[in-house]
């Protein structure tokens, strides 16, 4: 496996060496509000984004279940379409906007679930071939004023740095940032509604966005991946009976640099579930979130860091109602769920055409560093027992080639500490090329 991926990344720095390639500059929370919403096209535009994923391992597919030491030895390799996306919008008029994103998930999906109350709820599925089709988003927006906005539908959660940011040229890796992709859903997306805007000038500009959605399903938390597993959208409708509420706050008064918070609230969990009676006898369960980001970018470096902090109420009790979830069901039903789940990371990137003084010869190529650290079970409640297997340090280092400004071509080599260093480390080398842009604008 060695000389396979040594070969492939002479491969790949090879033409790198030889491409010509621009930079490429992610648009700001505040550029993206109601003053350039509806900017950029007269009618419509068309377009969205994608990713092609290798992945060489040498580890195996089973960190709990492969003995004493952790995850067994071995090599073992992958390649995916992880994600190809089809964005849409649709200007009704200036003020009044549709937007839609299409996502094809591992190459699409044959899967329906259903729940069979004729059969004692028993769920029911039909498996045609792997992967997912999400309607990622799909909303009508009002253009009110700079400060002021109305949002309605199928809309992006904002809670952290990734969701806010998923496009894959707006994180350096070959994959999503591991820590916030394990702990919550990502994308993240759900029904409700959003109100946005700007506000303030020059050194005092701020961004927020302010969210009623559909709150997280009890049902889909699970040991190693706390709650990301309940994001709605497995039926045809969404429980709504205990929504969540989002806040995101963004300062960008500094140029090349944004801080952002956010924050996520549903008072019971277990209200949303797929049975109505599956919680009701432990009370609430109440879901806190915060998170803090900050991204610097100027023509030499780019530097981004992030964490989150999650706190479950009534985790204990919840857990032993997951855990004894039918076998049908579509969750994992592996508990305990943790009180507190907790990641942070920061990456920083070196644009190497800045020093040859922006000589246009010279391809856009980024070398980065990223250092995560993530345990969906950072605290228990009560009796529960935390497994040591679930807290991961990792290192992540590779290049970025921009081969034109939003279209990049990744490697990148990663290194995980499982347990504080107690199992098998996991090693991995990737590669990757993605994209995003609009095709078609009039």
């Amino acid at each position: 496996m060695r000389k396979l991926t040594n070969l492939l990344a002479i491969t790949l720095l090879g033409s790198c060496a030889t491409a010509f390639a621009q930079s490429n500059d992610e648009p700001t929370a505040a550029e993206k509000s109601a003053e350039t919403y509806a900017g950029g096209y007269d009618k419509f535009r068309f377009g969205g984004y994608g990713e092609i994923l290798a992945n060489f391992m040498d580890y195996g597919i089973n960190r709990f279940y492969g003995g004493n030491n952790g995850n067994a030895k071995t090599n073992r390799n992958s390649i995916s379409i992880p994600r190809f996306v089809v964005a849409f919008d649709y200007k009704f008029n200036p003020k009044w906007i549709l937007g839609a994103e299409i996502e094809f998930e591992a190459g699409g999906t044959g899967t329906a679930y259903e729940l069979e109350n004729t059969e004692n709820g028993e769920y029911e599925t039909e498996v045609e071939k792997g992967g997912e089709v999400a309607l990622e988003q799909f909303h009508i927006t009002r253009l009110i004023h700079p400060a002021f906005n109305v949002r309605v539908g199928h809309i992006i959660v904002p809670v952290g740095l990734t969701n806010a940011h998923h496009e894959p040229i707006n994180f350096f890796g070959t994959s999503r940032p591991e820590g916030e992709a394990t702990l919550i859903p990502s994308t993240w997306h759900e029904n409700g509604i959003e109100v946005f805007g700007t506000f303030g000038r020059d050194y005092t500009r701020f961004s927020y966005e302010a969210l009623v959605v559909a709150g997280l399903n009890a049902c889909g938390f699970s040991r190693d991946e706390w709650v990301a597993g309940g994001k709605q959208g497995i039926f045809e409708t969404d429980n709504f009976t205990s929504p969540a509420y989002v806040g995101r706050l963004n300062y960008e008064g500094v140029p090349g640099l944004r801080l952002g918070a956010s924050f996520y609230y549903c008072n019971n969990v277990g209200a949303n579930s797929d049975k109505p009676h599956t919680f009701v006898s432990i009370g609430k369960s109440p879901l806190r979130i915060c998170t803090a980001d900050l991204q610097y970018k100027n023509k030499y470096v780019t530097a981004r860091g992030n964490m989150i902090y999650g706190s479950l109420s009534n985790a204990e009790a919840l857990s032993g109602k997951i855990g004894s979830q039918s076998n049908t069901s579509p969750y994992s039903r592996l508990t305990p769920v943790a009180k507190n789940a907790v990641s942070y990371a920061g990456e920083v990137g070196v644009n190497l055409r800045s020093i040859f003084k922006d000589n246009k010869k010279v391809p856009v190529i980024y070398p980065f560093a990223r250092y995560e650290y993530y345990n969906p079970q950072e605290k228990g409640e009560g009796r529960q027992t935390m497994d040591p297997r679930t807290k991961v340090s990792m290192w992540t280092a590779g290049l970025n080639w921009y081969a034109l400004p939003n279209l990049v071509v990744k490697a990148d080599y990663s290194t995980r500490k499982i347990g504080g260093g107690k199992y098998n480390s996991e090693n991995e080398f990737s590669l990757a090329v993605a994209y995003v842009g609009w095709f078609l604008s009039k």
